[in-house]
């Protein structure tokens, strides 16, 4: 497969974007980006399940935001928002991730290798048979999977003394599920979330998930398929009921 490469060194966002869809309006299928230092919205809105971007260096904000199908490969960190409301495809970073991290995805995957900041998967949805997927490799802020509609959180807290810091763990969450490695104090909860022991499906979705974790990183499986998970669903479909007074 032929790669076009570009240096995108001191180029604005703006132009960096048109080359990149001028490329695969071309049929340019692997496209690696040298020298990111910020540029935001990087695959936004690109289609094609056959399309490959690699980029080095630290995209800035919503990264891969509504693309349908690319695969995104980010050698270094990510600023907030990687896959900010992502139909379908991948997005595989190998550092950490900031706040709101695939906030509002409706489909596809994201690995982060490390940390995430607050807000992890807030607003995750499931659209159209589409099942979004968050799996953090490192520790995440507080609240995360907050007003979570569908969708499954991975957090695995690899080589952190927690895998979450802060509190409000699912908060307003009326949907989906969030796994997360080791056992999770109550007083960690938000509101409307609840503590349930893993099904055997939830297992089948965990060793997966865990297995291509471990292939993108190269980390060891049976490091993590030997650990205690706590899985966190939704309390109720309305957790915020008892807030409204209705006459």
């Amino acid at each position: 497969m032929e790669t076009i490469t570009i240096d995108a060194a001191n180029l604005h966002y703006t132009p960096l974007n048109i080359k990149i869809r001028e490329l695969i309006r071309q049929g340019k299928k692997r496209i690696v980006l040298n020298n990111i230092c910020g540029q935001r919205f990087i695959g936004n809105g690109i289609r094609g399940d056959d399309i490959e971007i690699v980029i080095n260096g630290v995209p800035g904000g919503d990264l891969g935001m509504f693309m349908s199908g690319p695969t995104l490969i980010v050698h270094g960190n990510c600023d907030h928002a990687p896959g900010n409301t992502m139909d379908s495809g991948k997005i595989v970073i190998h550092g950490s991730a900031g706040d709101a991290t695939a906030h509002s995805m409706r489909g596809g995957e994201v690995f982060v290798r490390d940390d995430i900041g607050y807000r992890g998967g807030i607003h995750m949805k499931e659209y159209h048979g589409k099942r979004p997927v968050l799996v953090v490799g490192g520790k995440a802020g507080s609240f995360i999977g907050e007003y979570m509609a569908g969708g499954l959180l991975i957090v695995l807290g690899i080589d952190r003394n927690t895998p979450v810091r802060g509190k409000g763990i699912g908060s307003g969450i009326h949907g989906g599920k969030i796994i997360i490695r080791g056992d999770v104090d109550e007083n960690l909860l938000g509101i409307g979330a609840k503590k349930e022991p893993l099904s055997g499906e939830d297992m089948e979705d965990l060793e997966k998930y865990l297995k291509e974790y471990c292939r993108l990183f190269e980390h060891d499986f049976e490091d993590l398929s030997g650990s205690f998970y706590t899985k966190i669903i939704p309390a109720s479909s309305r957790p915020f009921a008892g807030k409204y007074c209705w006459e």
